[in-house]
């Protein structure tokens, strides 16, 4: 049993974090680390992790793995975290780092316990989902009921605790940006218990849920935009760390990045993105946020190019912002919209940007211009506009002193009586606004009244504040209807708004996670919709239905979800070498008789993967054979 938790930790690694602050150069920091893994080892009493549940369901493993057993001469970092959490996202590279560095053949091993905030969180398939689009490669528990986190006392996401060799408690690192420690406390944890002759070298069986998944023309696709003639749609492909631009029948025009993730500038076949999520277009040019890359990127259709336009490629911690956006830190933005300044001429001179990694939405200026309660910015410069800073639902009518919590999807109306932003608050469970003329953030659905309670989700339709959502990501205005549409995540719901009286209604999906086309609205079902947009004469909206990695189509005016997008890879498509040879025989072919019968099949709705069995039964009149020495000819020719 874990006395006191982590909390028996305190005294002694407090007082190590104090002399390491002293300490000028690494070996004397490797010495202090040292001597506090002495002192701990000897104590009388280990400060034990109790052991995980049989019952527990774990994932990128070949079956359950027991901390006591298994994992006995190992040195382990468990990470409590939940997937929803931008802060935890933003250890994952550390992790990845670490691991890379150390495997388990020199005694180290990373356990992810998941512990859900969100009830949808808690769902196992939902779980798996987040492992591959966080590429998460080391064993994942399932602790939904939060167990292990309330014996160890974990008070908050992310928190690292190391073990040493017999399931001892060493450190605990809480919160992000720990790196540096992380590799030193685990180095000299390894180096000093090898030295005792405790670490073991078998390996853990590893079994990643990712080698088994099929391939599929999109993954994971985080956002969805139309330009502004409504022939063409531009996808994130998040998974696949690419950008496409397709005709609105789903044929490509062009792929842009991926299949792998990287941070290259260049011409679109060598150019590279890291999860890259929102997306905002005009004319021939497209704003991407790359989220992981911590960049906003520039794509020209024209010359086909990509360029950087904000950020350094390395997270940022500034909160305020003001350098040329290419010297400017930014922290994961998660979407982007046009709009404008209050005093410049030319129309979208200003992109809006969801900075979920800072809990604010900052603005990179197109052209020089004036922000709501603001002085004159000049082109290129990229700032904070509103959000404190601080994680929290906080609506003031200073912007600054507003509080978001992991902004996720922006939209922008224009037009009076409105002016202003909408922002998806994902982890508030909101939908608020941002006055266009004066920058007063105001709530819209959802939450509650208390700015610091982030745990205020549901799923209820109603007014203002007894609506309620649970991590919505995405949201889209529709000017024709003047009504605004919400990806109501978690519920895998896209919800209805009616910003006039604060009405929110669900609008299509059951609430249950799966993949119902082709039925009204109400039958048909989303699994983690992302983002979304309508087109200009308001008939069809698009919905980037995330973890059923496709892009699905609604019919505004019919009530009805025609279909998910097939996504029409040129290159994706078995073309035979010799199809010029197979036309002209074709053409060759003798004409068939006017008596000969015209069969015609009732039309059939298909989804993108699905496998259609043809069959023909070709059966002769009676007492009648064919005859082998006369010619006859079979074909069949598909459209």
């Amino acid at each position: 049993m874990a006395a006191g938790g982590l909390a028996g930790l305190l005294p002694a690694q407090t007082q190590l974090e104090y002399a390491l602050l002293d300490a000028d150069t690494p070996q004397e920091k490797e010495n202090l680390v040292y001597q506090y893994l002495k002192k701990m080892d000897s104590r009388e009493r280990d400060l034990t992790v109790p052991e995980l549940g049989g019952d527990l369901q774990w994932l990128n493993t070949e079956g359950p793995i027991s901390l006591h057993k298994d994992l006995c001469g190992k040195v382990v970092v468990l990470d409590f975290f939940t997937y929803c959490c931008i802060n935890c996202l933003h250890l994952l590279p550390d992790l990845h780092a670490l691991e890379h560095q150390y495997s388990d053949k020199d005694g180290l091993i990373i356990v992810g316990v998941h512990s859900a905030k969100f009830p949808n969180e808690k769902v196992l398939d939902n779980i798996k989902s987040a492992i591959l689009r966080y590429n998460i490669v080391h064993p994942v528990v399932n602790d939904a009921d939060a167990t292990l986190w309330h014996e160890l006392e974990v008070s908050c996401w992310p928190t690292l605790v190391i073990l040493g060799p017999r399931g001892n408690m060493l450190f605990s690192l809480v919160g992000e940006g720990h790196r540096e420690k992380l590799f030193l406390f685990t180095s000299i944890t390894l180096k000093f218990y090898k030295e005792k002759g405790q670490i073991k070298d078998n390996n853990i069986g590893i079994k990643l849920y990712r080698d088994s998944l099929p391939p599929s023309p999109l993954l994971f696709p985080g956002k969805v935009t139309l330009d502004n003639s409504g022939e063409r749609l531009v996808i994130a492909d998040t998974g696949h760390h690419r950008i496409l631009v397709t005709q609105k029948n789903g044929e490509i025009l062009h792929i842009i990045g991926g299949p792998n993730s990287g941070r290259r500038d260049g011409r679109f076949s060598e150019a590279a993105f890291n999860s890259p999520q929102g997306i905002a277009i005009k004319n021939n040019v497209i704003y991407v946020a790359d989220t992981e890359n911590h960049l906003i990127r520039k794509i020209d259709l024209e010359l086909e190019m990509v360029t950087t336009v904000a950020g350094i490629g390395i997270q940022g911690v500034d909160k305020e912002g003001g350098a040329k956006g290419e010297e400017q830190p930014i922290s994961s933005p998660w979407d982007v919209v046009f709009g404008n300044s209050i005093s410049g001429t030319q129309e979208d001179n200003v992109l809006w940007i969801a900075m979920a990694g800072t809990h604010q939405i900052w603005a990179l200026m197109l052209e020089g211009g004036k922000l709501p309660k603001g002085s004159d910015l000049k082109k290129g410069v990229c700032l904070r506009f509103a959000g404190s800073g601080n994680e929290e639902n906080r609506n003031n009518a200073y912007p600054h002193k507003a509080g978001f919590a992991q902004p996720s999807g922006l939209s922008l109306a224009s037009e009076e009586p409105w002016n202003c932003l909408f922002v998806a608050d994902s982890e508030s469970s909101t939908v608020r606004t941002i006055s266009l003329k004066d920058g007063a953030v105001k709530h819209l659905v959802g939450g509650e009244r208390d700015p610091l309670n982030l745990f205020a989700f549901g799923d209820v339709d109603g007014a203002g504040i007894n609506a309620k959502l649970q991590h919505p990501l995405g949201v889209t205005w529709d000017k024709k209807r003047k009504l605004l549409y919400v990806a109501d995540s978690y519920n895998h719901k896209i919800k209805v708004v009616d910003p006039k009286m604060k009405n929110c209604a669900t609008l299509a999906g059951t609430g249950e996670a799966s993949n119902v086309i082709g039925s009204s609205f109400t039958q048909s079902t989303f699994n983690e919709p992302g983002g979304l947009c309508v087109e200009g004469n308001g008939r069809l909206m698009y919905v980037a239905d995330t973890n059923n990695h496709q892009i699905k189509v609604l019919d505004l005016e019919t009530k009805i979800l025609s279909m998910a997008l097939p996504i029409l890879i040129p290159e994706a498509c078995d073309v035979p070498d010799n199809l010029p040879l197979q036309k002209d025989k074709i053409k060759n072919l003798p004409k068939l008789p006017k008596s000969a019968p015209n069969i015609q099949l009732p039309s059939l709705t298909v989804a993108p993967g699905q496998t259609i069995q043809f069959l023909l039964k070709l059966t002769l009149p009676p007492d009648s054979k064919l005859n082998e020495e006369a010619p006859n000819s079979w074909f069949i020719a598909a459209e």
